[in-house]
């Protein structure tokens, strides 16, 4: 179960980096990845995102049947999700002004980037799955022959 809702919102949000641009706020603040505007468009960015985030659930998807490529995904979906974090500590508005001082976090962005640590959790526990799983496949493999 976790693993397939891992796909949907990865496939989810990924389709959405196609018609529309959310992304643009949280990465021109960004010391790490700012620089990418220099090189490529928004819209090149923002596509380039989303057809890693589908290629991602794709592969993680496949874990039945290729664990080795589930792997991959996941670990390309930890990366992804790593830079997503990472505007957390970048992007302005993530603590809310209006709480008297406490580090509360906005709904936007700061909740929208804190859900992320429950995905992150999610790619890794798929991982060493996938991992795992890969392993066992090749053992039955050689045993098999």
């Amino acid at each position: 179960m976790s693993r397939y809702g891992l796909v949907v919102v990865l496939a989810w949000i990924g389709f959405g980096k196609y018609v529309k641009m959310e992304s643009r706020v949280l990465i021109e603040h960004s010391p790490l990845m700012s620089w990418i505007y220099d090189v490529f468009s928004v819209a090149t960015v923002a596509r380039g995102l989303g057809t890693m985030e589908i290629v991602a659930a794709l592969l993680i998807a496949l874990r039945p049947v290729w664990p080795r490529a589930s792997a991959a995904g996941s670990a390309l979906a930890v990366v992804l999700f790593c830079g997503t974090l990472s505007f957390l500590f970048t992007t302005p508005g993530v603590v809310a002004t209006h709480a008297g001082g406490l580090p509360v976090l906005s709904a936007l962005p700061g909740q929208f980037l804190l859900k992320d640590l429950v995905l992150i959790g999610v790619a890794v526990w798929s991982l060493g799955d996938a991992l795992s799983a890969g392993r066992s496949h090749v053992g039955q493999n050689l045993v098999g022959h």
